[in-house]
């Protein structure tokens, strides 16, 4: 497996993995080509995948909110979990997101999610039962 940073070029290849994995994106909106560009031009080393025999088979997105540093969008193709590719996609962000300063690094995952909860649990993160989530959304595209 080999982990490297994605750029505007693997776009297509990650919407169809994207697809594959069973994430769901917003091509109208968020996910559509020019918004992942201006995401990768302003942090280009946030956006990682990994490669099995030149396939993306997992992919992760970084943020920061300039205090902590954010894993979104971890995803595994069906055909290659329980592989460890997660377990690598989440040190390699930790690498990348340390090489930026971070110190702290975070991911939020949704409650109905056990796997993901417990992929977490065992690189060493704590869940948080204090933590209410709100959000608000100019379109349900974004």
């Amino acid at each position: 497996m080999e982990i490297r940073k994605l750029t505007i070029n693997n776009y297509e290849e990650l919407i169809d993995f994207w697809s594959r994995a069973g994430l769901p994106f917003k091509p109208k909106g968020r996910d559509n080509k020019e918004a992942i560009a201006k995401q990768m031009a302003i942090n280009p080393d946030f956006f990682l995948g990994a490669f099995v025999n030149n396939r993306l088979v997992g992919a992760v997105v970084l943020s920061s909110d300039a205090r902590k540093g954010w894993i979104n969008r971890l995803a595994v193709d069906p055909t290659h979990r329980h592989y460890g590719v997660a377990k690598t996609l989440i040190a390699e962000s930790e690498k990348v997101l340390r090489k930026h300063g971070f110190k702290i690094f975070c991911a939020l995952i949704e409650d109905y999610n056990v796997a993901s909860k417990n992929l977490f649990k065992k690189c060493g993160y704590v869940e948080h039962h204090d933590i209410i989530y709100f959000s608000k959304r100019d379109s349900e595209e974004i």
